[in-house]
């Protein structure tokens, strides 16, 4: 790939949508590692598996954003990986935290699917997972 061709992919990752994809990214990876920071400077010893799944996912949102800025298709690729690996990580933990509230005194990001969240972490991912698939199928030379 020339290197006019790598900046046109990367572009497109984080063109109409993906920009709109890496500003909630941003927010999120703000809002997790904040949250998580803090709750562990202070409070750790009240419900630790809360905090560090909270630290994960905010560094899961930062290699995201990373990667959908990033762009190029091993970046695409990555950001994929680390999208469904997020997909997984909210739905375990969303029925975690319903199944057997009491192993969570605290909530997490992903707790209840992220709804003190407004939903946002079990949406992110559905929408990043469909415009990574749609970018890769318009980076195809046969796409038309």
């Amino acid at each position: 790939m020339t290197a006019a061709q790598e900046s046109a992919s990367r572009t497109r990752l984080v063109g109409g949508p993906g920009m709109l994809l890496v500003w909630l990214y941003g927010v999120m990876v703000v809002g997790a590692v904040s949250r998580s920071a803090y709750q562990i400077a202070t409070e750790f010893d009240r419900a630790p598996l809360a905090y560090s799944l909270s630290a994960v996912a905010g560094l899961v949102y930062g290699f995201i954003t990373y990667s959908l800025v990033r762009g190029g298709e091993k970046a695409r690729k990555a950001a994929l990986v680390c999208c469904a690996a997020e997909l997984v990580g909210v739905l375990t933990v969303g029925t975690w935290t319903l199944i057997e509230p009491s192993a969570f005194p605290d909530a997490t990001v992903w707790s209840d699917y992220g709804m003190g969240y407004v939903f946002i972490p079990v949406l992110l991912p559905l929408s990043a997972l469909y415009w990574l698939r749609k970018a890769a199928r318009a980076q195809r030379p046969d796409a038309g």
